[in-house]
């Protein structure tokens, strides 16, 4: 059991400071690499198991895993639950992730708790067979909590790629936010994305050795594909937008706007094509025929209306760099589309992303009909206003994400002498 007795510090600044400091440093190394010990033989790699279930996971983990497969010191293998089956391979295929394990667990219709049960058994498995000295989970789907758990029923370190993220709403994002809640209390390593996320963690008594600041791999990955010259695999998006108009895009699924939200959110979009021309609207409906249905009764057959299947993930980065306005409640796309300089209104009362707000990089309209006309309107009418939106400072990444999370990750297991730098939004 770690000593939880610490020698008294000498006052800031005075004899013996520097020293102090320095010592503090070397004791909170060795605290993590103490923890993170395990059965690997020196010489041999470190072997790392991605887990992950999502097209959201994926997009946001490839990064990752491709940098991990550089370094010599890692041996790095993907396990997967797909849990979202189309979606998820549509990601694999474009970044050439071949999963070591598929646990293939989608089925019709199901529940968060058949999601859950499926996954951990499945993980517990590979887990077994794997036999990882780390275990790397990523954001806030069930497949991350189960991944989490199961590491941790065999008492594998964990680390948490988009760790810290909160509202403190239990319900909102719903089940996301305590799956991500739950995923840091289990985890070892927190590679959090912001100083914002930073401080969420060390307010809950996150041990501050094990957290380091890498900004969001969502950079990474958009900057890896968003291309000048791209050429869409689906023929239908390079038409967009048509000449003379603007295009709007909207993608909103979460199981929090279901219902009478997503009936405002499609009134609203209704209404903002009917009364701006040159708008068009190219939305991405979620399989889920709870959104689906809801999005096809309002806004099926209204001109310069396109209601598409879910692109792949490059296409759909690539008409973002094209468009005009994102309206959306996705997580992910809060991050992505201010490094294209694409202004969002974001549909949800509570975010897990406080800094695009503070930035002025989206604007939160929640769910609502008239907050959400008043504006896209506002944007499309007024350029100046415009301006300060697409302009405003990116507060989620470089583009050098994966890369500090894996020098972290070398750093933590004692195979780099120093700790990443950190990502300071400011610059």
């Amino acid at each position: 059991m770690e000593s939880t007795h610490r020698a008294p510090r000498p006052a800031a600044g005075g004899e013996g400071a520097g020293a102090s400091r320095q010592d503090d440093r070397r004791s909170a190394r060795e605290r993590l690499r103490s923890r993170l010990a395990g059965t690997r033989r020196p010489g041999d790699p470190l072997t790392v198991l991605a887990v992950f279930g999502t097209r959201p996971e994926a997009t946001k983990m490839a990064p990752v895993i491709q940098e991990l497969g550089r370094r010599p010191s890692i041996r790095v293998q993907v396990a997967v639950t797909a849990q979202h089956r189309e979606l998820l391979d549509q990601v694999l295929d474009l970044f050439g992730i071949r999963p070591d394990f598929d646990l293939d667990i989608m089925r019709p219709q199901q529940t968060l708790t058949d999601i859950t049960t499926r996954a951990l058994r499945g993980l517990e498995a590979v887990l077994a067979q794997a036999r990882p000295d780390l275990v790397l989970v990523h954001g806030d789907t069930t497949t991350t909590l189960a991944g989490a758990l199961a590491a941790f029923y065999r008492q594998v370190p964990i680390g948490h790629v988009e760790a810290g993220l909160r509202t403190y709403d239990k319900y909102q994002p719903f089940p996301e936010e305590i799956n991500r809640r739950l995923t840091d209390a289990l985890c070892d390593l927190h590679f959090a994305p912001t100083p914002t996320a930073r401080a969420n963690l060390l307010r809950e008594g996150i041990d501050p050795a094990g957290i380091f600041v890498t900004g969001n791999t969502a950079i990474d990955a958009l900057l890896a594909v968003v291309q000048r010259d791209y050429r869409f695999r689906r023929d239908e998006l390079a038409r967009f937008p048509s000449p003379g108009r603007r295009l709007v895009l909207c993608e909103a699924h979460r199981r929090e706007n279901w219902g009478a939200p997503l009936e405002e959110v499609a009134r609203a979009l209704r209404r903002l094509v009917e009364r701006n021309p040159d708008v068009e609207l190219v939305y991405s409906v979620h399989p889920n025929p709870v959104v689906a249905d809801t999005i096809r009764r309002h806004l099926e057959g209204v001109e310069r209306v396109a209601l598409l299947d879910p692109p792949e993930y490059a296409d759909w980065a690539n008409l973002m760099a094209r468009a005009t306005l994102l309206l959306t409640d996705s997580g992910g796309l809060q991050e992505e589309a201010p490094a294209l300089g694409l202004p969002v209104l974001l549909l949800r009362d509570k975010t897990e992303r406080p800094e695009a707000i503070a930035a002025g990089t989206v604007l939160q309209v929640g769910p609502h009909e008239e907050p959400i006309l008043r504006e896209a309107e506002r944007l499309l009418r007024d350029p100046e206003a415009y301006r300060r939106v697409a302009r405003a400072r990116n507060p989620f990444g470089d583009g050098r994400a994966a890369r500090r999370t894996a020098d972290a990750i070398e750093y933590a297991f004692g195979l780099r002498p120093t700790p990443p730098e950190p990502w300071n939004p400011e610059g």
